[in-house]
C-alpha cells in the first residue's frame, strides 16, 4: 500500500502560499477554510518546553534563561545518548580516626551505550544522586556575553528607527488639527506588540543611546601564531584518543580535540507546539500541556476528513499501450461520501507533473461511513450499492476499489498521473443558525483536490 510504507507515490496538491505536494498523512484539513494545509502553510507556537529524560515542564522564560537545557540530565559526548547515574562504594577515611576507613556511596556518570563515564576525564565523584557535577568554564564566557548585548541592543535601536519613521509617515498624511481635536495624536504612539514603551512615550534615539550604551573594542590581531609540535607531522595518531567532527561541534563553545577534553553536556529541551491556520487564525493541532501526555486537544489531520487514494496493483506499463490499474479509496468519516474522479484539463496549470494518459471512470461513486466496530467483521453483511463491474473491483465496509485506465506517453521514466478527486464534506464548524424544515443539521461543502500517482517506471519493450 503506497499509503503506508511509500508515502511518496501519492501526493495531494496544497494551494497554500506555496503550492506543494505533499503525502496525505502529512497534511492538516483546516474545518473553518474546507482547505489542505502542510507545514509550510501554518503557524508554528510553542506551548511548553519539558526534557525528553526526566519530563521536567517549564515556562518559555525559564528555559531561556537556562539556554534551553534541563539542569539535572546530561548527553553522553561520545555518542549523545542519554547518561544515567550509577553508584558505586569506595573508601573513606573516618572523621574521628583517619586511620581507619569506612566505605561510603559515591555517584558518577555512565553511558549504557558506548560505555563512557565521567571517571574517564577525571571528574570528581558526587556524594549526592543530582546536581553539582563539575563542568568546564569558558575562558571567553565574559567576551560572548558583552557582544550578545551589544548586538541585542544595536538591534534594538534599528528596531526603533523603523517604527518611528513609519510613524512619521502615518503623521504626514494626516492633518494636524484632525489629530489634535479627536486625540489621535497620542493613539498612533501606541506601539505593536514587541516594540519598546520608552522611546515611544517622546524619549528621543539619541536620549535611549545615552541610557544604556554598550562598547566593545575589536578583536587585535595577531602577527605571530604559536608553532606547531615538532613532531605533529610524523608521531602515528590513535584515533581512539582523537575526537570526531561531530564530537567537536556538539561542543562548539569548546571544540575539544582529545577524547580525555570531553565533558557531558546538558540534554536539550524539547517543545509542544501548536498549529494554527494562517487564513482564519484557528488551531489546528494543539497538543496536551502535560509532557507525558501524548494526546491532543484538537488534531485536525487530513487523514480524518479527505478521503484516502492508494495504489493496490499495478501492472506491467508499456509505452503507449493502454493498462489497467486498481486503486483504492477509502472514506474517513462516518457518513455516507459521494466521489467523482475527474481528468484535468488540456493546459491545467497544477497538471505538469503526468507522464501518461489517465482514463478514470465518469459515474459517481458512493463509500460507506466508517463503522469502527464493523471494519474487521468479516460476517458482516455487504451495503447494495449497485456498482458496475467494470469500475468497481471490490467494495468493504469504507474502502472500494476502482480501475483506471492509463497509457505512458514516454519510453523511459516514471509513470506519473493526475486527476482531481471532487468529493462532499459536511462542514461541522459552520456557523449554527436556525434550522428550518427539511434542511440537514450541518452544512455540506464539496472539495475538489488535484492528486498525483506515481506508478512507477515503464518497462522497456522485448526485443
Amino acid at each position: 500500500m503506497a499509503s503506508l510504507f511509500q508515502l511518496e507515490r501519492v501526493l495531494y496538491l496544497v494551494h497554500g502560499d506555496k503550492e506543494i505536494r505533499a503525502p496525505l498523512s502529512q497534511l492538516y484539513f483546516c474545518r473553518y477554510c474546507s482547505e489542505l494545509r502542510s507545514l509550510e502553510c501554518v503557524s508554528h507556537e510553542v506551548d511548553s518546553h519539558y526534557c525528553p529524560s526526566c519530563l521536567e515542564n517549564m515556562p518559555s522564560a525559564e528555559a531561556k534563561l537556562k539556554k534551553n537545557r534541563c539542569a539535572n540530565c546530561f548527553d553522553c559526548p561520545c555518542c549523545m545518548h542519554t547518561l544515567s547515574t550509577r553508584a558505586t562504594s569506595i573508601p573513606a577515611p573516618l572523621p574521628d580516626d583517619p586511620a581507619k576507613t569506612t566505605m561510603k556511596k559515591a555517584y558518577y556518570l555512565a553511558c549504557g551505550f558506548c560505555r563512557w563515564t565521567s571517571r574517564d576525564v577525571g571528574m570528581a565523584d558526587k556524594s549526592v544522586a543530582s546536581g553539582g557535577w563539575q563542568e568546564p568554564e569558558n575562558p571567553y564566557t565574559q567576551r560572548i556575553n558583552k557582544l550578545l548585548e551589544y548586538y541585542q541592543q544595536l538591534a534594538q535601536k534599528e528596531k526603533i528607527e523603523r517604527d518611528r519613521k513609519k510613524l512619521v509617515r502615518r503623521r504626514n498624511y494626516m492633518p494636524l488639527a484632525f489629530s489634535d481635536k479627536y486625540g489621535r495624536g497620542t493613539r498612533l504612539q501606541r506601539q505593536r506588540p514587541g516594540v519598546p514603551i520608552t522611546p515611544l512615550a517622546g524619549l528621543t534615539l539619541k536620549e535611549v543611546e545615552d541610557q544604556k550604551e554598550i562598547k566593545i573594542e575589536p578583536a587585535q590581531a595577531v602577527d605571530e601564531v604559536e608553532p606547531l609540535p615538532e613532531d605533529y607531522y610524523t608521531r602515528p595518531i590513535n584515533l581512539t584518543e582523537v575526537t570526531t567532527l561531530d564530537q567537536r561541534l556538539l561542543q562548539c563553545d569548546f571544540q575539544p580535540i582529545c577524547a580525555s577534553q570531553l565533558h557531558p553536556r546538558h540534554k536539550h529541551l524539547l517543545i509542544k507546539r501548536s498549529l494554527r491556520c494562517r487564513k482564519c487564525e484557528h488551531n489546528l493541532s494543539k497538543p496536551e500541556f502535560n509532557p507525558t501526555s501524548i494526546k491532543f486537544k484538537i488534531q485536525l489531520v487530513a487523514l480524518s476528513y479527505i478521503p484516502e487514494v492508494r495504489i493496490m496493483s499495478i501492472p506491467n506499463l508499456r509505452h503507449m499501450k493502454e493498462s489497467q490499474v486498481l486503486l483504492t479509496l477509502t472514506n474517513p468519516v462516518e457518513n455516507l461520501t459521494h466521489i467523482t474522479l475527474i481528468p484535468c484539463e488540456e493546459g491545467d496549470p497544477h497538471d505538469i507533473n503526468s507522464t501518461a494518459k489517465v482514463i478514470v471512470p465518469t459515474k459517481e461513486l458512493v463509500l460507506a461511513g466508517k463503522d469502527a466496530a464493523a471494519e474487521y467483521d468479516e460476517l458482516a453483511e455487504p451495503q447494495d450499492f449497485q456498482d458496475d463491474p467494470d469500475v468497481v473491483a471490490f467494495r468493504k465496509a469504507n474502502k472500494v476499489g476502482v480501475f483506471i485506465k492509463v497509457t505512458p506517453l514516454q519510453e523511459k521514466g516514471e509513470v506519473i498521473v493526475s486527476f482531481k478527486l471532487k468529493h462532499d464534506f459536511r462542514n461541522l464548524a459552520a456557523p449554527i443558525r436556525p434550522l428550518e424544515d427539511n434542511e440537514s443539521s450541518s452544512e455540506v461543502v464539496w472539495l475538489t483536490h488535484h492528486v498525483e500517482l506515481d506508478l512507477g517506471p515503464v518497462v522497456p519493450a522485448a526485443p
